[in-house]
């Protein structure tokens, strides 16, 4: 039975750590633990995770300075909560979070957990992924103390940049305490552009054109399946900002379109849920938000990030191996594919030959089962040089191995 320490400040969790260091006993890290199935089963060694440190207790925003673009807040604080604060003074967190819980069949999420796993949604070929938008960081090391790093501003960093270090590392560095963020302002109206019937390839194309145009496509994703309302194939490209340039950008971008496929537009309502889903990827979740049903959640879900030139082939060669789904977004930098026979893992060595054989890429298995994640690398291998600097970096942060021991990777 796992013992759970829940401190409300960050002395108690100093405390908390320190003793754990000092016991050498392993402890799990986490918020509402709604990312438990991302990443390996912990444990190191022969040593099992016998204690977890809950950091839910520490929650709430501690400052926020609209007119400074600034907001901190206590690493447990839920992110519905701040995005309904920043959403009451019309800005955002321009880096769109995704709410991955319901792809392990729960609901919830936290800002350091947001932090922690360097989650970013659709709008990342944008506007940057989670670690863009950091200021600063207050953490606990697996050494029992606590370090900041960063401020209040954007250029505030000399010398090494742990903010950076700590987004991404899934807690196995330092437990997050706090966080201070940038938002930006919400856009006035949006609209989604939506192309029917494209082959992958095509989409691919039309995509890679329309971001790389004078449009300001903030969205761009291909669904082979569709989602919810939408029906597949489809191709979506998202348009932000006050409503007489959105108009006038979405005329344009129709005219570079047209000819493709049957074309409709959402309006903003109709548009901010159907990038929802896409963020979620909500036609993968262990329970879909359309019909409630509860899909098979021992399947395989990859995360494949790759050039976008190359995903219509890389797609096609996954699935002529290993049968499945598949969504493409960030114009084919990243797919998403869920396999429909693989629930034993077998076909990873193939997804990442596949990668390799097409200009490389990283594939990170999101979701499987315990055991699959206990035998299959979940994260892209690194190479020796690489590993060997973690494994570096893991004795300097945390050299008894306590902070989620092979969350990432064997031994690190």
């Amino acid at each position: 039975m796992v013992e759970t320490l829940k401190p409300e400040t960050s002395e108690q969790v100093v405390e908390a750590i320190a003793w754990a260091t000092g016991e050498e006993a392993p402890v799990e890290i986490l918020g509402t633990g709604t990312k438990r199935g991302f990443g390996r089963p912990m444990g190191d060694g022969n040593r099992l995770i016998g204690h977890a440190v809950d950091l839910s207790g520490l929650s709430g925003i501690t400052l926020y300075e609209p007119e400074e673009l600034v907001l901190s807040a206590w690493a447990g604080t839920p992110l519905a909560e701040i995005e309904a604060a920043v959403a009451e003074k019309g800005q955002m967190l321009a880096f769109e979070p995704p709410r991955f819980a319901r792809l392990y069949g729960g609901e919830g999420g936290t800002l350091g957990g947001m932090i922690a796993c360097n989650l970013a949604g659709p709008r990342r070929p944008k506007a940057g992924s989670a670690r863009d938008h950091i200021l600063g960081i207050e953490a606990v090391t697996g050494r029992g103390e606590l370090v900041k790093s960063g401020g209040r501003v954007v250029k505030n960093v000399t010398g090494y940049d742990l903010s950076k270090l700590l987004t991404g590392s899934f807690g196995t560095l330092a437990a997050l305490t706090q966080i201070t963020i940038k938002v930006l302002p919400a856009a006035e109206t949006e609209e989604t552009i939506l192309v029917s019937d494209m082959d992958d390839a095509a989409a691919v194309d039309l995509m890679s054109a329309a971001l790389n145009s004078s449009n300001e496509v903030s969205g761009a994703a291909h669904l082979p399946s569709g989602t919810g309302a939408v029906p597949g194939p489809v191709t979506a490209f998202r348009i932000e900002g006050f409503a007489p340039s959105v108009a006038a950008r979405g005329d344009t971008l129709r005219d570079l379109v047209g000819g493709h496929g049957g074309v409709s537009t959402l309006d903003r309502e109709g548009s901010r849920s159907l990038w929802a889903s896409v963020r979620d990827v909500d036609g993968m979740a262990a329970e879909t938000a359309e019909t409630g049903e509860t899909g098979d959640d021992d399947m395989p879900l990859w995360r494949l990030s790759v050039t976008p030139n190359r995903a219509a082939d890389i797609v096609s060669a996954v699935l002529a191996t290993v049968p499945g789904t598949v969504q493409y977004d960030w114009a084919g930098g990243l797919i998403w594919f869920q396999a429909e026979t693989d629930a034993d893992g077998t076909g990873h060595a193939a997804i990442r030959s596949i990668l390799a054989a097409h200009g490389g890429g990283h594939a990170t298995l999101v979701r499987a089962s315990e055991d699959v994640r206990r035998t299959v690398d979940v994260f892209e291998p690194q190479p020796a040089p690489l590993a060997a600097l973690s494994a570096r970096v893991k004795e300097s942060f945390d050299p008894r191995h306590i902070l989620n021991p092979g969350r990432m990777y064997s031994g690190v």
